[in-house]
């Protein structure tokens, strides 16, 4: 099954509203597709797969330090101190004070930097690359089913995402673990979404995707998930 008729088994199953967004980490920028016109943040770019684009973005086209850095487009050494300490988020009021800025950060996950020069962003409907990561933003119902079709066949557990950027939590996270993500996201990249307060989000290892389709498919003839 291709990307495009796993997108729309996806689509079809769980009635989802928002299109499931392919993601690809590159060595090399891609001669085959578009690059992003201008800046924007990471979790924007997600946005703008969602609606229809297909594109690549380096270091040039990342609009946040958070995105830079936990994509592993930039190294974190390279940022002057305050961003380093977290300092920055402090009046924001992300964070009390700068001790619990670093506590957060050494649970963070972040793509390693230095390997990577392009990340490509497509709707996996229309992805004609082999991607890394599924991100899919939904409702509870529907993360609901995708966890239960992860553990259908294996007993695998996903893995919930804290209040960290998403750039991290539903990108670098499940690419660095393997695992299905699933969480809220943070309340810098909800606002810049502008998603609504009832979504939430779960990114999947391309890898497990076609077992999680055809899982779900066939929980759809069992009794808990049969649709009425």
């Amino acid at each position: 099954m291709d990307n495009m008729e796993l997108g729309e088994n996806l689509n079809e199953i769980l009635k989802l509203e928002n299109e499931p967004v392919a993601i690809k980490w590159s060595v090399k920028e891609p001669k085959n597709v578009e690059k992003e016109e201008g800046k924007s943040r990471f979790c924007n770019k997600l946005i703008k797969a969602m609606d229809g684009e297909i594109f690549y973005a380096t270091l040039e086209e990342e609009e946040c330090m958070g995105g830079a850095r936990y994509s592993g487009l930039k190294d974190m050494h390279e940022y002057p101190a305050n961003v380093q300490s977290g300092a920055f988020m402090v009046p924001k009021g992300l964070y009390k004070d700068i001790p619990a800025v670093q506590r957060s950060r050494k649970n963070e996950i972040y793509i390693n930097p230095g390997i990577f020069n392009a990340i490509i962003f497509s709707p996996l409907n229309k992805a004609e690359f082999e991607p890394d990561v599924i991100f899919i933003l939904c409702n509870a119902q529907q993360g609901m089913e995708i966890l239960h079709a992860n553990s259908y066949d294996s007993g695998k557990h996903g893995m919930g995402a804290d209040a960290v950027p998403v750039c991290s939590s539903m990108a670098a996270s499940p690419y660095m673990t393997g695992k299905v993500t699933y969480g809220f996201g943070d309340v810098a990249s909800r606002q810049s979404m502008n998603i609504s307060p009832e979504e939430i989000m779960v990114s999947i290892p391309a890898s497990d995707l076609p077992r999680i389709v055809s899982n779900l498919r066939e929980m759809r003839t069992k009794m808990f998930f049969k649709e009425e």
